[in-house]
């Protein structure tokens, strides 16, 4: 997909606008869309009820750097509902759902700058606008926000609350700046929560990253040989997922442990150098950078088809790749990219390295983004009542908000679990019954 370009939109015009979006006549097709993510976001829209009655935001200035899909557009709803000032941008150029879009802005009143394939210029004067709007919290998906309160937008840091972040790859940059010493402000790690990464990560990027590895290709999963490179909670959903469909599945790890694991569950465990030239398949969901370089691209089949679901697209060494090939096709079929290498063998790419299940599928299913979304919405409550207790560092998402998340979503689901006796609860809290 080519970017789309501004048309002679400068940055200074976009910061001057309310809102830059593709076209606000999709907005009918996005609300349609969003209200139909949010039948299945029943905890969500519990938090969203009790927000519009207590107003816990009230006032508030929230910059939000997410992919901007119909369970985004519900989280949006219930920040505002709580009384939140919004500025919504993309995290991803690929991941933006125009009428979705669209509808936050006319139908819902969001502030949003996002557009489905914007060019590097306009995506970052997105992110300009995002900090601009002088928030009290930031809400990240790859702490792209946060990077900017670091570098560009330091004057701004000393005014935020907290920071939320939701995926691995952020939450890696994130303790990178505190192990240096130089993190600015609070932050949550919203991905290492388990009503995040247990679910979200695992059966939303295994099933949604399958989904878009089958819009782009059409091809048949059964007895492909499909390679996973990583083992996290991302690649132990999409392992399982692919093997589900009846794919020989090949991982490659660096984590020793994960390796172990990865084999216990029934996988085989190759370095990429020897999955290369068996895999049909190859998918990167490590949170690296080149995970698969110009050395694997050599030997892997002609028409080896190659993806990423990785937040960024950098876990394919794709310059190396060009500067290996004699052939460059750009969207041969929608969603894929032909590389034709000097040996004449072909490597297909889909979504142009970048989010495949978001770049070439719709994303994560709305039942699992509901709890990571009212793990969003509850930690960014917290962090307003909290706000003169909150040190500068990496916090955990508290326990409480959690267990709440999961009993509200049980009781969502129609199940009903045991409770501890006061003899149990005694006998977990004491340590002097022996054998």
């Amino acid at each position: 997909m080519s970017p789309t370009k501004t048309k002679g939109v400068s940055q200074a015009r976009i910061l001057r606008q309310p809102h830059h979006v593709r076209d606000l006549s999709l907005a009918a097709q996005g609300k349609a869309r969003i209200l139909w993510a949010d039948r299945d976001m029943p905890v969500l829209a519990m938090i969203r009820e009790r927000f519009g009655k207590e107003k816990p935001l009230r006032g508030r200035r929230v910059s939000a750097c997410l992919h901007v899909t119909a369970e985004t557009g519900n989280l949006m709803r219930t920040l505002k509902a709580g009384g939140a000032e919004l500025v919504l941008v993309a995290s991803n150029p690929l991941s933006t759902q125009d009428d979705v879009a669209a509808s936050l802005v006319k139908d819902f009143g969001v502030r949003v700058y996002a557009i489905r394939g914007e060019d590097r210029d306009t995506y970052y004067a997105h992110l300009d606008a995002a900090l601009r709007h002088t928030p009290v919290i930031t809400m990240d998906d790859g702490a792209d926000l946060v990077h900017g309160l670091h570098t560009t937008h330091t004057r701004y840091a000393k005014g935020i609350i907290a920071s939320l972040e939701e995926t691995t790859t952020g939450v890696n940059r994130l303790r990178a700046l505190e192990r240096q010493g130089e993190l600015l402000l609070p932050v949550f790690a919203v991905n290492d929560a388990e009503t995040k990464h247990l679910f979200d990560n695992r059966y939303g990027t295994g099933q949604s990253t399958l989904d878009g590895i089958i819009r782009a290709t059409d091809i048949l999963i059964a007895g492909r040989t499909v390679v996973a490179a990583g083992y996290g909670w991302c690649g132990k959903g999409f392992a399982m997922r692919a093997k589900g469909h009846g794919a020989d599945v090949v991982i490659t790890e660096v984590n020793p442990i994960r390796a172990i694991e990865a084999r216990m569950d029934g996988f085989r465990v190759l370095p990429m150098a020897q999955a290369a030239p068996i895999g049909d398949i190859f998918c990167t969901v490590t949170g690296n950078m080149h995970v698969i370089r110009p050395e694997h691209f050599l030997k892997m089949k002609d028409y080896a088809i190659v993806c990423n679901s990785g937040h960024f697209d950098i876990e394919l060494d794709l310059k190396g790749l060009a500067k290996i090939a004699k052939k460059i096709e750009k969207n041969v079929v929608p969603f894929m990219d032909r590389y034709t290498l000097r040996s004449g063998r072909r490597i297909m790419v889909i979504a142009e390295g970048r989010l495949v299940n978001l770049g070439a599928a719709h994303g994560h299913p709305a039942s699992v983004m509901d709890m990571s979304f009212a793990t969003q919405a509850l930690t960014s409550e917290y962090a307003v009542k909290n706000a003169k207790k909150l040190t500068v560092t990496v916090h955990d998402v508290p326990r409480h908000i959690e267990e709440y998340i999961a009993h509200m979503k049980l009781k969502t689901m129609n199940v009903s679990i045991d409770k501890l006796t006061p003899e149990q609860k005694k006998y977990l809290a004491s340590w002097t019954m022996g054998t």
